[in-house]
């Protein structure tokens, strides 16, 4: 399936309380999850091409909200009184088209059933993390293929780690 033009909006702190690494990680500190699950996506966006973007809810912190670029990632903090699942309506009614797919990852399911009603499609922070865990198998195993074909000298003297770090910094990435 061609994903090159789909885009998934992510409810962030909503996949930090689902996802147990990352909800373990925000015990200690909430910036680390945050960067964890921007790893996370960025690799996913990467490997899927989708355009992807990660909301967080800032409605009760004062301000404007802010929209960034990080490892390629679309990152909205939302506006001061708009909560995440706004700022995801709103994104729906801006970003559907009829060329794409638009997906909605939460597990909140109101938001769910408002974001499929605004005709985007459905995930869960656990579907989510299961194609994120399948995408990663994918991924080591065309690793370990290319090892056997023994093209590149480099490739079996580098660990997939490694290949991640160089890959997040080819996007632009820390």
């Amino acid at each position: 399936m061609n994903r090159r033009n789909d885009v998934l909006l992510v409810d962030g702190y909503n996949m930090i309380g689902a996802w147990p690494e990352l909800a373990r990680l925000k015990e200690h500190d909430l910036e680390d999850a945050r960067d964890k699950l921007l790893d996370m996506m960025a690799d996913y966006q990467g490997f899927t091409g989708m355009q992807v973007y990660v909301i967080f809810d800032a409605h009760q912190v004062p301000g404007l909200g802010k929209t960034f670029k990080q490892h390629q990632l679309t990152v909205v903090y939302t506006k001061e009184k708009e909560t995440a699942d706004e700022c995801i309506e709103r994104l729906c009614n801006e970003l559907i088209a009829r060329r794409r797919n638009l997906y909605v990852a939460t597990s909140d399911m109101i938001e769910q059933h408002v974001a499929f009603g605004k005709g985007a499609l459905r995930v869960s922070a656990r579907e989510l993390l299961i194609d994120i865990g399948q995408n990663r198998k994918q991924i080591e195993q065309s690793i370990r293929e290319e090892k056997q074909v023994k093209r590149n000298s480099l490739d079996q003297n580098v660990s997939l780690d490694v290949w991640s770090k160089l890959e997040r910094l080819r996007r632009g990435g820390k």
